[in-house]
């Protein structure tokens, strides 16, 4: 399996902090925390309890000229309803604000308790870390009401992102779905813990839908190789509470590396 070209990072100090960003702060202090593959920034604005978090999706100039976004995948408009949803059953961050300007999109919600598990918290003791991705995995999916979720994730709507012919594969290759309410990107980064590895929310439900769990699991396992190295993707699974399902792991792998 593949690793990513490109891992979510904090910005480098030289990138200029968007005017919108800087206003949405209202003279605040403003701390890059993520940058990811396609231009989308997330800040920090503020200390302590109050502090928010500004996300901001860039428009790219499209081929013909006309302004667009950076990706589907980055169309907060998709994530802040995601979040209004997810805020009834699950510890999310609440939406303060979404606005639409002529350059991009900028949300911002309220912080979440705990840090996420590739701080030096998660990175300290990545075993324990890698439990607590399992742990709060598995809350997540118990959490959220799969008869209730309106959002899809499933593997007809994500083959239907791909070309006729990976589309078909995909489809005639796909196990039989055991359903639940998907986070989307159960990386570990999207994970936050407190003292005692204790699970305190998630964050980036941009891609929440409905689908099969080890669409999930697949991927957060995964993800503890890309951030912690190997050797512990059992705990994810021991924190889960679940036996590794070999085919269902390489068959969302290979979903998740296609789309």
């Amino acid at each position: 399996m593949s690793k990513p070209l490109f891992l979510a990072a904090a910005p480098p100090e030289n990138l200029p902090v968007p005017p919108r960003v800087l206003q949405a702060a209202r003279g605040e202090a403003v701390h890059g925390v993520w940058l990811n593959a396609l231009g989308g920034v997330t800040y920090r604005l503020g200390e302590g309890p109050a502090q928010r978090f500004a996300k901001w999706s860039p428009y790219t100039a499209s081929a013909n000229g006309a302004g667009r976004s950076a990706a589907d995948e980055l169309d907060l408009r998709l994530e802040a309803e995601r979040l209004r949803w997810a805020a009834d059953y699950l510890a999310v961050p609440r939406v303060l604000s979404l606005e639409e300007f002529d350059d991009g999109q900028l949300m911002v919600t309220a912080a979440l308790p705990g840090q996420n598990l590739v701080s030096d918290v998660g990175k300290a003791e990545p075993k324990l870390a890698a439990r607590a991705l399992g742990r709060g995995l598995r809350r997540l999916h118990e959490a959220l009401p799969v008869e209730r979720c309106p959002f899809r994730w499933d593997v007809a709507t994500r083959a239907g992102w791909l070309t006729d012919e990976l589309r078909e594969r995909f489809l005639t290759e796909a196990p039989e779905e055991d359903l639940v309410v998907c986070h989307g990107d159960a990386c570990a980064p999207n994970t936050l813990v407190g003292p005692g590895y204790e699970v305190t929310g998630h964050v980036d439900f941009g891609e929440l839908g409905v689908g099969d769990r080890w669409a999930d699991l697949a991927v957060a396992a995964w993800s503890t190789e890309w951030n912690f190295g190997a050797g512990v993707q059992a705990e994810v699974y021991a924190g889960y509470g679940i036996e590794p399902d070999e085919r269902k792991i390489d068959f969302y792998r290979r979903l998740w590396d296609a789309t």
